[in-house]
């Protein structure tokens, strides 16, 4: 995956501020989720049709959605073929290298005991970008919220993960040259300084797990009741994977010793879980239904991942 992009696939290539720009890319997103989703590293490419009706679904216009097609063609993260004047795309190798790495962390993210290995130790990079690149900077800072940073003062992030290895392959892609990394333990020049640790907000960030938690427990005990169609199953599932990537992004991993007793994240994950693979069978009956109005055989091919799943990719 190019280090310019999100885990979505979609690059920063416009100024963050742009609220224009945000919206353009929505469709794109909510594209490549759902073929990330449901026809993940298949052969057989989907008439352009089938892929406009799967994001209708979710109120794209077809005039956005067509639009979508065509971005993430021209980014080399669609494969395209044409059939007379039929169009037809599938993932590009690009994109399913991309899928197959954020797969394994979708799937493991709670699941591993943070705490397993620390030395005490923290991951430091401190970095400066002009302020006429704005872009870069926002890019830059993105990709170390998912690496696990967080910034201890604006121009310096701090990690207690080593990863200096992929903090170096994402400064050297966005062409940031003004950077230090190092690692080691803090000395702060007064207790209130320096903490590596108030560099998250623990509090709002368990708040937000607990609020995952009780809204999408809504959607377990209603998908264990089988009072959930196969429309709104589909909807709600790439809802929930959304709200899962955001908890990610900005979630640090911290080692169990940095955090308070009975941290939410577990609760949160068990939830994400038992909705994630309860509404699979549903929502992937809803893709084949929109597959099968333009190409029936195509239809059938269309398949949902568990959570098991997504970490063997």
């Amino acid at each position: 995956m190019s280090m310019t992009e999100t885990a979505d696939g979609d690059a920063f290539d416009a100024d963050p501020g742009d609220e224009a720009a945000q919206r353009a890319r929505g469709p794109q997103r909510l594209l490549m989720m759902l073929l990330g989703d449901y026809w993940f590293d298949r052969p057989e490419a989907l008439p352009s049709a089938a892929l406009v009706a799967l994001l209708t679904e979710f109120g794209v216009s077809e005039v956005g959605a067509r639009a979508a097609l065509s971005r993430q063609a021209r980014r080399g993260l669609l494969d395209v073929e044409k059939r007379g004047r039929r169009t037809y795309y599938r993932l590009s190798a690009r994109s399913v290298g991309h899928f197959t790495d954020t797969g394994a962390r979708i799937a493991g993210f709670g699941a591993d005991d943070a705490a397993r290995g620390w030395d005490g130790h923290w991951s430091l990079v401190a970095f400066s970008v002009p302020e006429q690149q704005r872009a870069v900077r926002h890019t830059l800072r993105e990709q170390l919220r998912w690496l696990g940073y967080a910034p201890l003062y604006d121009g310096v992030w701090v990690s207690p993960h080593a990863r200096e290895e992929e903090v170096r392959a994402v400064l050297t892609e966005l062409g940031v040259i003004t950077a230090t990394l190092f690692t080691g333990t803090p000395c702060a020049l007064s207790p209130a300084a320096g903490d590596p640790l108030s560099a998250w907000d623990l509090d709002a960030q368990a708040a937000t797990f607990e609020r995952f938690t009780k809204r999408w427990g809504v959607w377990r005990r209603r998908a264990e009741d089988g009072g959930v169609s196969p429309s709104e199953a589909l909807r709600a599932r790439t809802e929930l994977i959304t709200d899962w990537r955001v908890l990610m992004a900005h979630d640090p991993a911290l080692p169990a010793q940095l955090l308070p007793p009975h941290w939410p994240l577990a609760a949160a994950r068990a939830v994400f879980v038992a909705v994630y693979d309860a509404l699979g069978p549903l929502a992937e009956f809803r893709v084949r239904q929109l597959i099968a109005l333009h190409d029936t055989e195509l239809a059938g091919l269309a398949t949902h991942h568990t959570v098991a799943d997504l970490a063997r990719l």
